[in-house]
């Protein structure tokens, strides 16, 4: 069994900044593609930043010049870098990571529970 642990949020004022971190642990076989998500209080679920496991990323329009997602191969991590942070940014932020599973060899989604992020102007 994977799982995956956010950490890093907290309380931050406008225009700062925080990195978020995202470890899987468990009995792991390879971790493909990592993500983040973000859920603001009365709203869906929405993606922030991809990254695959070769290293190509993609980002949501509003985060891009922003936020920078990357990751460490060998410690099964990903990060999420946020500068200039708004208080729309204000959301509890959730990693999944797709773990390659022994018995049937495919990819299967794990989530964290996620980290929340408060931004004050």
């Amino acid at each position: 069994q994977v799982q995956v642990v956010e950490s890093g949020g907290g309380l931050v004022q406008a225009g700062g900044s925080l990195t978020l971190s995202c470890a899987a642990s468990g009995t792991i076989i390879s971790i493909g593609q990592m993500g983040w998500y973000r859920q603001a209080p009365g709203k869906q679920r929405e993606l922030v930043a991809l990254i695959g496991s070769g290293g190509t990323t993609t980002y949501a329009d509003s985060m891009k010049g922003r936020f920078t997602i990357s990751r460490d191969i060998v410690k099964n991590t990903a990060y999420l870098r946020m500068n200039s942070l708004r208080p729309e940014d204000t959301a509890v932020y959730y990693c999944k990571a797709d773990s390659l599973e022994r018995k049937t060899y495919k990819y299967l989604e794990v989530w964290g529970q996620g980290t929340l992020v408060s931004v004050f102007s």
